[in-house]
């Protein structure tokens, strides 16, 4: 091929003739992305209005490195500041160094997760990867699991086998007259009305129960639910726990769910996307006890274990499960006895390695150094729940079970309808004054202040600091 149309470092050439050129440019991709990361602190939470920003088109040439790489620092400094220790609004922070590493070796090596073939090493290093956190969670010898592009599809791939199981649709689908319905909470995440309606069920197929004042399912509403599906001439197949709500951070009664599950011969599904991290804890992980009893787990260690997206997983009591009731084999790969082809047992075909960052990331910190991270975390969490104790003008959407604070101002002397806006008024104050990020869900209806407390370098003096700012917006915003 002529290569006169390319630039020189379009490729790393496979017999090292541009080396020094490819060398120099990563040194100089490598030198941005640690000024960027390491003065995120000196950044804002939030980038700068985006309003004004122009895109450059498709060129008709190589546009030349030195320009793209200006625009690279430009396009850093606009993004999302998830590093900062201020930004603790939502379910992200602070990726590894490790699982950055990770993320770009294997960009380079390209591996193809469909089958052992095509990707030898990372095949075998996830099957064996997963079936120890399988373990952690206490799902016995039989159990392992995939990992998917995240929690929304692990969800999904649980309830498609519960599915298939439940009305042996493997080959020819759900019989006819069959209505085939799920119970999850009322708040358990978006991603379960998603998963019913790919299935063909409809959003109604997740027929949502009520939660009590901490946001955990109300078994007394399960059971009466389950009864009224039955006597209507609907089919049960699964039962839903949630073990970390998106907006207050609940966790469902787990092991009672599991009870009235199997009394039911029902599958059981916990989606601890986010609250599976608290496993990695000796002192908290007490809150999940039940999850072992489940079928199926989702986790993603996106979140809480600080690994770069995407990562997450879905996990099975008896693996084999995948094999005779999910599985669409893919002749055109070689069948390994010993290893499956991941890509046969999961939605996707073609997927990325993910499992190297995890791996990386799982070495590096071990056990003993996320268990700290994740106490660390819970002590946050009490420092600002007393903050807000303390106030009488503030409330607490739930009493907190993990590192999720949900929260809102009800000034006295403010007519009610006015509230939504005063906090929202308040979030803007926090990011401009003390460059504090919260989140602003609607919740019960109402505006909410969200505080996830999960980046490792937020601390004690950032909590106090934000509640002086809270106090000076209150006395400054008073009825008048």
């Amino acid at each position: 091929m002529d290569f006169s149309a390319l630039p020189t470092t379009a490729f790393i050439r496979p017999d090292g003739e541009n080396r020094d050129e490819i060398a120099s440019l990563l040194h100089q991709v490598v030198d941005l992305l640690v000024d960027a990361m390491a003065q995120a602190a000196a950044r804002s939470p939030l980038p700068e209005s985006l309003v004004s920003k122009t895109w450059s088109q498709l060129p008709q040439g190589a546009v030349d490195e030195d320009r793209l790489l200006k625009e690279l620092r430009s396009q850093l400094f606009h993004s999302m500041n998830a590093a900062h220790p201020g930004y603790i609004g939502h379910m992200d922070s602070i990726p590894t160094t490790m699982s950055v590493i990770g993320d770009l070796l294997v960009a380079a090596l390209n591996n193809n997760m469909l089958s052992v073939e095509m990707s030898p090493l990372f095949s075998r290093l996830e099957t064996t990867v997963l079936q120890q956190i399988t373990q952690l969670f206490g799902l016995g010898p039989q159990a392992n699991g995939v990992l998917v592009s995240g929690g929304s599809l692990a969800n999904l791939q649980a309830l498609l086998v519960a599915r298939n199981i439940a009305f042996n649709a493997l080959d020819h689908g759900i019989p006819q007259g069959q209505q085939p319905v799920f119970f999850v909470s009322e708040v358990a995440h978006t991603s379960f009305k998603k998963a019913a309606m790919v299935m063909g069920l409809g959003t109604k197929a997740a027929i949502p129960v009520a939660t009590n004042h901490n946001s955990q399912i109300n078994l007394d509403d399960l059971k009466t639910r389950l009864t009224t599906a039955k006597n209507q001439g609907q089919t049960p197949f699964a039962i839903v726990a949630t073990a970390g709500t998106t907006v207050t951070g609940s966790i469902d009664p787990i092991a009672e769910m599991a009870n009235i599950a199997k009394a039911h011969q029902l599958w059981f599904h916990v989606d601890a996307a986010y609250g599976g991290a608290v496993m990695f804890s000796n002192h908290h992980r007490h809150q999940l006890a039940g999850i072992e009893q489940a079928d199926s787990a989702t986790f993603n260690p996106q979140k809480w274990l600080y690994v770069a997206k995407t990562c997450a997983m879905v996990m099975f009591r008896q693996f084999d499960l995948l094999q005779h009731q999910f599985r669409v084999l893919a002749p055109y790969m070689h069948d390994h006895d010993d290893w499956p082809n991941l890509g046969e047992l999961t939605v996707q075909g073609t997927r990325h390695p993910d499992i190297l960052k995890l791996w990386l990331s799982l070495q590096h910190i071990a056990k003993n150094g996320y268990s700290a991270i994740i106490d660390h975390n819970y002590a946050l969490t009490q420092t600002f729940t007393t903050a807000v104790k303390a106030r009488s003008f503030l409330t607490l959407a739930s009493t907190p079970q993990m590192n999720l604070v949900c929260f809102r101002a009800e000034p006295a002397g403010l007519p009610i309808e006015e509230w939504d806006s005063w906090n929202q008024g308040l979030q803007q104050w926090l990011l401009e004054k003390g460059n504090t990020f919260l989140s602003l869900p609607i919740y019960r209806g109402q505006r909410w202040l969200k505080a996830v407390l999960l980046n490792p370098f937020t601390t004690a003096e950032h909590i106090h600091t934000l509640f002086a700012h809270i106090d000076c917006y209150h006395a400054s915003h008073r009825s008048s």
